[in-house]
């Protein structure tokens, strides 16, 4: 029986890359899209790249309780069992100079890149659980490593009280994303079903997805763009996670894009820190 994955912001970027190459890897691939006509043209631009058919589309939006809820009853339509879950979908417009507001009302990189993953995954365990061996994969960021000391701010996650970045948003939930991680691969425990999380190196950015940057930040992305790999490559790593059989039983992990484990900061290994983190996100959640 075919395994399926579900992959969201699967409409480009990385996302993209790895849903081709999941379907060429024999999935039935379901990618998670906002916006359903860009969503309808990438699953046609997937199906000729990959030259495969068995891939859909399924709209939600990772910064909307209601809309994930919806999604994940929608997939139980479709789907008997889920094997492989992959939250790349991600909030970070580097255009935005102020913070902005779910239809939740929390500040949208917080409620995208942390409680949308989690509330997502909630509402979908069920399926999981079906799979002989499931699979949940989260996304961070190598730039993590630029910020050594860098906390989840208990008080203001949402940037209320303090002065408001896309980067220093971003990095936060990217944080917060590998702690949530390393909980939840301790919850299930003895399930079959590991918890593992990718720190994603610099790949190249497509700048017409930032029509509003400045002249500066256009030339500042050209040049990391050398040095970056291609989403294509980035995604591989993906593929590694989701169907590699000599980690089928390796969870709680943090890998680069060489497919190796790496460490996080201690801030983020700390039973305790990981804790409050999770105890603040399931608070935006209860």
């Amino acid at each position: 029986m075919k395994r399926t994955c579900l992959i969201t912001g699967g409409n480009s970027g990385i996302g993209k890359q790895a849903a081709i190459q999941l379907a060429q890897a024999g999935f039935h691939v379901i990618i998670g899209v906002r916006n359903l006509k860009r969503g309808e043209i990438a699953l046609e631009d997937i199906k000729e790249k990959s030259e495969q058919n068995d891939i859909e589309i399924l709209q939600v939006d990772m910064s909307s309780k209601k809309s994930i809820i919806d999604a994940s009853l929608e997939l139980k339509k479709r789907i008997n069992q889920l094997d492989v879950l992959i939250h790349n979908a991600a909030d970070f417009d580097i255009a935005r100079k102020q913070p902005e507001r779910s239809v939740d009302g929390i500040e949208t990189i917080w409620a995208t890149n942390q409680i949308g993953p989690v509330v997502l995954t909630d509402s979908v365990m069920d399926l999981i659980r079906k799979s002989e061996q499931g699979r949940i994969i989260t996304i961070a960021s190598k730039g993590l490593m630029m910020h050594p000391t860098l906390t989840v701010d208990l008080n203001d996650p949402e940037f209320e009280k303090r002065k408001f970045s896309v980067p220093k948003a971003y990095y936060q939930s990217k944080l917060a994303q590998v702690m949530y991680t390393y909980w939840l691969s301790e919850k299930l425990k003895g399930t079959g079903i590991t918890v593992n999380c990718i720190r994603v190196t610099n790949v190249k950015v497509d700048i017409s997805r930032y029509p509003n940057i400045s002249g500066f930040m256009k030339f500042l992305y050209s040049l990391k763009s050398r040095f970056s790999i291609s989403a294509e490559e980035m995604a591989k790593t993906y593929i590694y996670l989701a169907t590699s059989p000599e980690i089928n039983k390796t969870t709680g992990k943090y890998f680069n894009e060489k497919n190796k484990p790496v460490s996080s900061s201690s801030y983020s290994l700390n039973k305790e820190n990981i804790d409050a983190v999770m105890k603040l996100t399931m608070s935006y959640i209860k």
